[in-house]
């Protein structure tokens, strides 16, 4: 039958018609709006989920590095008690004998700071190039440009024998981080001494070229390892998840605090600190040079 010859629907039954219609047009949105709302709601959950798992890293994390570090450890191989790292012409790194350090053999902090503060094992030795010792933290902006200054000039003292460097990283700032950051960064540079001396004034370099503005978390242990393996040494991850050298970091900052270090950097030279009395107003390569000098 052709469409022509169909029977007239009566107004009743488009009325009909119209309202299944639009029935089935409501259920489908109903059933669209229902599915909408539960990928909304698994969406929410998912995130929050994730959320959750970032917060537990986070505070997983921050309690790992500011747990309580233990008083007593190892010196790293070529490091000393005092927890300096003395690097000679080149690459080259001084050796030094194995030790355990302690924080119960150092001294009480002074009330006051001494008008002249004497940094063991900085002083001058007969035979030997001058002692440049310096007492640093790897979140110093201060210390920082202390490298940019004078690092060029001696790195090129070191290398024609007039000087050794000696640096004692401490964690003086670790309050200027949310993460230890001064107190990790210098356990890294004890690591990278430890497993591959060579490397030791590499890593130092790259820790100030990178180093984190105050007040944040500073690089991550991951961060710290790769820069480690980025300037040729071996791996320090196990050593830096272990926070092996953290107690002779420790010391060395409980130790500097107890001779009246009251900053970073701090310099001496052969035993004498650098803009203090006499050389107050001296910059440091003359002061340095006068040393040399009075060795002959």
């Amino acid at each position: 039958m052709s469409a022509a010859n169909e029977p007239r629907k009566s107004k009743a039954e488009r009325t009909a018609e119209a309202r299944e219609k639009a029935r089935e047009i409501r259920e489908a949105q109903l059933k669209k709006d229902k599915r909408n709302k539960l990928l909304i709601g698994w969406g929410i959950v998912v995130a929050v989920v994730a959320i959750l798992a970032i917060v537990a890293l986070v505070v997983s994390s921050n309690i790992r590095n500011n747990a309580p570090v233990a008083d007593e450890g190892p010196t790293p191989a070529n490091g000393n008690i005092h927890g300096g790292v003395t690097l000679l012409a080149n690459s080259e790194v001084a050796k030094s004998e194995p030790a355990t350090v302690n924080v119960k053999d150092v001294p009480a902090k002074p009330e006051t700071p001494p008008a002249e503060v004497t940094a063991p094992g900085a002083e001058a030795e007969a035979g030997k190039p001058v002692k440049v010792v310096v007492y640093i933290d790897f979140i110093c902006p201060v210390c920082k440009r202390f490298e940019t200054t004078y690092n060029e000039q001696l790195t090129s003292l070191r290398n024609e024998g007039k000087i050794s460097v000696e640096y004692r990283a401490l964690g003086f700032l670790d309050q200027q981080s949310t993460t230890n950051y001064s107190s990790r960064a210098a356990n890294a540079a004890a690591c990278v001494v430890n497993e591959s001396p060579e490397k030791y004034a590499d890593f130092v370099n790259a820790l100030f070229d990178k180093q984190p503005s105050e007040g944040g978390a500073g690089l991550s242990d991951d961060e710290l390892k790769k820069m480690a393996t980025d300037v040729g040494a071996k791996s320090i991850d196990s050593c830096v998840e272990e926070k092996k050298f953290r107690p002779y970091v420790k010391v060395a900052t409980q130790e500097a605090a107890a001779i009246g270090v009251t900053g970073t950097p701090t310099a001496f030279v052969d035993g004498k600190q650098w803009g203090k009395g006499d050389s107050a107003n001296t910059d440091l390569i003359p002061f340095i040079q006068a040393a040399i000098d009075a060795k002959g």
